[in-house]
Order: structure tokens, then sequence, then C-alpha cells
């Protein structure tokens, strides 16, 4: 088994075992079929990656179908914001499909069915067929219209079709069997009478085929190879398979290839719903400003909040694809939004809460030019010019008239620098008729210019704070987003609606004040507001009125505060061991350290388990499948290392499948993820 069979996911293997049974490349095909019945979230962009990655693997081609078969909640406003975020995200469809396209098909050869006795006319009262259903222990009863006869029913249907019904009085239903374990294959609905315009097909029809029906079929009129879908449709199998085969004997000539429908685990994220029914619900209420408000976990949302197509993309890969269904941490997509704006934002500087600064020996009516770095993690970005002068805004929450030893910022008799600039002594303030601070009175050392090359101006403080000069700086509207939800999982409550968790302070706008250099700035470009987080120009934006959204901290405000390692030996003691310890000592040692390192910290401590996994044995790292539950730490060094030294050429067994299958179950995200990796 080569390093590259390894690595492949599930779906991957099944593709290359049918690959090597003698299924043809050119016959695979793909789709991804949304309803439009809302936006796009999150939860969809991995069955987004998935087929459209499936797609580039495979250099197969891959179609976008709407699959709109319910025009009482569709519009072509869904269908177009669809088609805008696919695009977004960087992928392109082969061919742009319809179920609507097909409803004559559909219906041909529904009348095929008819004819042979397997579909009927029920004209029971919903309440009624759901009586007759039966339970998953309890079998279900035949409708008394179970056997009328082909001609009656297809007389019926040809009616229903003609509009000579009112809605509800009757259906057609599929004649499977009622008595059948799985209660989807018990005579379940094909067409409803349905009086609704269709934004595509007008008020040409006034009968909707069934989603199980229509699905599958479409799947096989496109001769789509691989059906992909989340694991909710998993009992949905039986049923699609039953209806494919009948009908492949009446086309199989024209649609000689039959779809298989696989199951992965559908993305879940915490803080976060993804119920589009529920997502419109906030969006009729006005508790958000539309689909694409930047709260929302919608890819427009998430699109004008900032994020990027290659972030999103980078976090669908690394949840990776899964066959049971867990939770994902939010503060992952958050970490990956991060990682990308810290190699491509340039950095400029904001004050959202300011107030005075006057450095009182500082020439008044100077001005002096700046020179700051715009991305440091980019040599290539060049500098921009930041106007100094003698007065300032700083952020409020920088200064304090009485602080502590621990207070690193700015205070009276106390010294900091301002970025890019000078080094300053806070002297006195001024304060208004109720004794809040209007204006902070400093000292500059005139010596201390930061790239002037003195002895002064590479002269260490404690403390460094972003600033704008008052007389350049430019006003703006910064819109502060939080998580839209206080809830880690909102719509888990039995007993409470999930709009109760919906998170009061989600979105605060302040008047803040930014460096001239933004005044050239785009709608949708994005930004590193220095010490505070990445920003980006929303669309409302004017030519009067700058406005920007925050699209996130620079570090997750919402991690559980965890007690802090208990200090070790001295650094050379610690050298002096490293030397002569098993490197799976090292992996378990940095293992414990894991839940407690920022996210940062982590990726390099990873990269130091997986350096080190290549002199372990199996036989060392087998013991630590064992490790207790609470040690969530270890057992992820444990299936990083399990990760090398699978791509090493470890043969799978039964402990290391037991083991990978219990952190796939586990409550530990981190965990969770890397177990997926493997």
């Amino acid at each position: 088994m080569t390093e590259e069979t390894k690595s492949l996911n599930f779906i991957e293997h099944i593709i290359e075992e049918d690959l090597a049974n003698g299924m043809s490349a050119n016959n695979l095909r793909f789709r991804f079929p949304p309803e439009p019945n809302g936006y796009l979230h999150i939860g969809h962009t991995k069955a987004i990656g998935i087929s459209f990655g499936l797609g580039e693997k495979y250099n197969a081609p891959v179609n976008l179908r709407f699959d709109d078969t319910n025009p009482a909640k569709e519009e072509q406003e869904y269908v177009d914001a669809i088609k805008k975020d696919i695009s977004w995200l960087g992928y392109q469809w082969a061919n742009e499909c319809y179920s609507s396209d097909y409803f004559q098909q559909l219906y041909d050869w529904t009348v095929q069915l008819i004819k042979e006795g397997k579909a009927y006319v029920d004209s029971q009262s919903s309440e009624e067929m759901a009586k007759q259903k039966g339970t998953p222990t309890e079998v279900g009863t035949n409708s008394p219209f179970r056997d009328r006869s082909p001609e009656e029913n297809l007389d019926l249907f040809q009616r229903m079709k003609n509009g000579e019904f009112k809605a509800g009085t009757h259906v057609l239903r599929a004649k499977i069997d009622m008595e059948d374990p799985n209660m989807l294959m018990r005579d379940p609905l094909m067409y409803r009478i349905l009086y609704a315009h269709h934004h595509r097909t007008g008020n040409e029809w006034c009968i909707y085929p069934m989603y199980d029906w229509t699905h599958g079929e479409s799947d096989y009129i496109e001769q789509i190879s691989h059906s992909l879908c989340s694991l909710e449709f998993k009992p949905h199998r039986k049923l699609y398979n039953w209806f494919k085969e009948n009908v492949f004997e009446y086309s199989k000539e024209q649609y000689p290839f039959q779809p298989k429908q696989r199951e992965f685990a559908r993305l879940n994220l915490s803080y976060t719903i993804m119920s589009k029914r529920k997502l419109l619900k906030l969006v009729e209420e006005n508790l958000v400003s539309g689909w694409d408000d930047p709260r929302m976990p919608t890819i427009s949302g998430l699109r004008r909040r900032g994020y990027t197509p290659a972030a999103i993309r980078k976090f669908v890969d690394t949840v990776g694809v899964a066959k049971r269904e867990n939770v994902i941490d939010v503060s992952l997509l958050e970490f990956c939004i991060r990682e990308d704006l810290n190699k491509t934002a340039n950095r400029v500087m904001a004050v959202l809460n300011p107030v005075k600064l006057v450095i009182t020996n500082y020439p008044e009516g100077k001005v002096e030019m700046l020179e700051a770095e715009n991305n440091p993690e980019d040599a290539n970005s060049g500098n921009h010019e930041v106007p100094f002068s003698r007065e300032l805004y700083i952020e409020r929450e920088d200064f304090k008239e009485d602080a502590s030893s621990k207070f690193f910022r700015l205070t009276l008799g106390k010294e900091v620098r301002l970025k890019n600039a000078y080094i300053i002594k806070g002297e006195s303030v001024v304060k208004d008729a109720d004794g809040n601070i209007t204006e902070i009175h400093c000292t500059h050392d005139t010596d201390s210019l930061s790239g002037s090359g003195t002895e002064a101006s590479v002269r260490k403080v404690k403390g460094t704070l972003h600033w704008v000069s008052i007389a350049h700086a430019m006003q703006a509207e910064v819109r502060v987003y939080d998580r839209l939800f206080s809830d880690e999982a909102p719509d888990s409550h039995k007993d409470k609606d999930f709009m109760e968790f919906v998170n009061p302070d989600s979105l605060k706008v302040v008047n803040a004040f930014v460096e001239p250099y933004l005044k050239e700035a785009k709608i949708g470009d994005r930004f590193q507001f220095q010490r505070l987080g990445y920003f980006c120009i929303d669309e409302d934006t004017s030519d009067e009125k700058l406005i920007f959204n925050k699209t996130v901290g620079l570090r997750d405000t919402w991690a559980k505060q965890k007690p802090k390692p208990q200090q070790n030996q001295p650094k050379q003691q610690q050298n002096q061991q490293q030397s002569t310890r098993p490197a799976i000592e090292e992996i378990k040692k940095l293992g414990k350290k894991y839940t407690n390192l920022p996210e940062e910290k982590q990726q390099l401590t990873k990269a130091k388990i997986q350096e080190l996994a290549m002199k372990v044995p199996y036989e060392d790292l087998e013991p630590l499948f064992a490790t207790a539950a609470k040690k969530a730490g270890t057992r992820i060094a444990a299936m990083i290392t399990l990760g090398v030294l699978l791509k090493k050429g470890q043969e799978r067994n039964g402990n290391i499948d037991e083991f990978i299958e219990k952190a796939l179950n586990d409550k530990n995200e981190l965990l969770v993820a890397e177990a997926q990796q493997v």
C-alpha cells in the first residue's frame, strides 16, 4: 500500500476501488445539489469541498444542480446567491442543472410505474396516512386505496396533473412494503398537489414530485457516478436504490449507468445554527440585517465579515471527511482566518475608544511622516507613511492614572513606545467636571524615534501602543461583531427555543479614528488593526462614510481559562534529559502541555511531535492508546504520532482502529480533528 493510497479518505477509497473494478475514469461525475430555499452556510462548504474537490482530483465534471421541487419556499434570489457563493469559493461547475428541467421525464416514468402497479393514488388525509405508517417497532397497515387498479390510478393521476382536484385531496404513493423495517419504504409519497408559482416553470405544473423521488432520478438522468450526501440520508439509500433500479429498466439504453449513494458526516459547528429554516427566522424577526449579516454563518455573511475563500477551504480541509457526526469548535474556523490574514493583511493603526494625548515637548504645528511596515509576514508588501504630530488619539484602556507594576501600558511616571514613533512618558492628566480624563499629557524622548539608529531608538520599554494623529485621522464607523449565540449548542435544548441564546452583545457600533492611509481602501479590503484584530471594509461604505466590520480578534477571547502547567526543572537540566530521554517520552511531555497552548504554539508543538515520531517504534506508541480520557493532550500527541507511523508504512490493526474510532467520538475537538486526518 503506497503512502498516497493510505492518505485517501473513505470516499476516495470507494472511488479507487470502483476504478480498480473496471469503472472508467471517464464515467466519473459528481454534483452539488442545493435546494434554493435559503442561502448556503458554513455547513454546506464541506459538501461543496468534497464534490468539487473530487472533481479537481479526478479531472471529472461536477454539476451544480438545484433540487427545486418546492415552489412554496424557493426563490430566484437563493439561486443567484448560491451561484455567487460557490464561484467566490473558487469552484467552477461543469453544468448548471435544475430538477425542474426533469419534471416531464419524471412524470413519464411515473406513468410507467403506475401502469406496472408500482404506484397508486391515495385519497386519504395526511393524518390518516400518518396513523397507518406504524412505528420503528410496529409495522404499518395498507391504505384502503392501495389496491386501486392501474387504470383508475392513471386516470386520477392525470386529472391531478390537469388541476381538477384541490390541494390535499390526493397524493401519489409508491407501492413498496408497509411492513418494511425501514419506515421510508412504507409506500412513500411521490407527488402532491400544490398550486404555487415556480420560479422556473411558472404555473405549468400543479403537481410537484417529492424530494426522494426527484433527487435520485436527477442523479440518474445526469449520470452521476457517486451521489454524495450527509449522514441523515443514509436511511434513504434503500429508497434511493428502489427508485433508481425500477427506472433503470425503462431507460437503461439512454442512461446506462446507475449512481451510487454514499454518506459522510456533515459539518457541525459550535455556537452556530445550521438550519436554513432557523436562519430564516433570524432574518424574518430582524435579529440580523439579512442573510449576509456578518454574524450569520452563511457564506455571504462570512464573506462580508472579511473571511477569505482560502481560509474557509483550509478549514474544510483541516476538518476532513468523516463517517461519524461530531461538532467542530468554531475557534478552528477563527484560527484559519487569523492564519490567512496574518500572511496577507496590511497592518494599520486605528483607535476605537479614543482619548486625547498631548506630547507637551513636541513642537506645535510640526508634522513628521513616519515609515510603517505593511506586513512583516510578507517581504514584498512594502511600507507606507503615517503622519505624526503633537496631538494624538490612543485607546482609553491603554492608560491608567494609577496602575500596578503588571500594567505595561501608559501610566504616570512610566514609559511606553508609540508604534513606529517615539518613547513617551506619562506626566499629567486633564479631567472634566465629572472626573473623567479628557487629556493625557506626556513628554517624548527626542532621540528615540524608531529606526533612526540612535542608541535611544533601540532602548527597550515594556509597552508599545498604537495611535493616530488627530489632525490627520479619518473618522470611521466600526462594527464590532462577536458570536451570534452565547451557547455552544443553541438548538440542542429540548425545553428552550434557540432564540433565547442570541447574544445581546453580538454587535457593537463604535465611532473610531483611523490613519489616512486607509483613504484609498476599497470595499472588501482587509486589514489588521494593530493590537486589535482583523477588519474589512463593508459594502455600506460610501464617499462620505468609511465603515469597517470586525472579522476576528487577534486571539480567541472565548477560550476557557486553563490552569498553567507547573514550572519544570531549569532549562539546562531539561536539555540534558532531552538528549537521553526516548522520543516517546518527549512526545508524552509535549502532549501534557498541548491543550494549554495557544493555537499558534500548538502548530509548532505538533511539528515537533511529528519530528520526534520518526524515531518512535510502534511498540512504544501502542501503550498510549489506553491513556485516560481526561489526559486529552497525551491522546492528541499519540494520534499525531500514529499518523506519522501510518505514513511510514505501519499496518493498521484492531488496536489502531479502536483508538481512532474512540477519538472520533470524543468531546475534545482537537483530538477529533487529528483523528479525522489519520
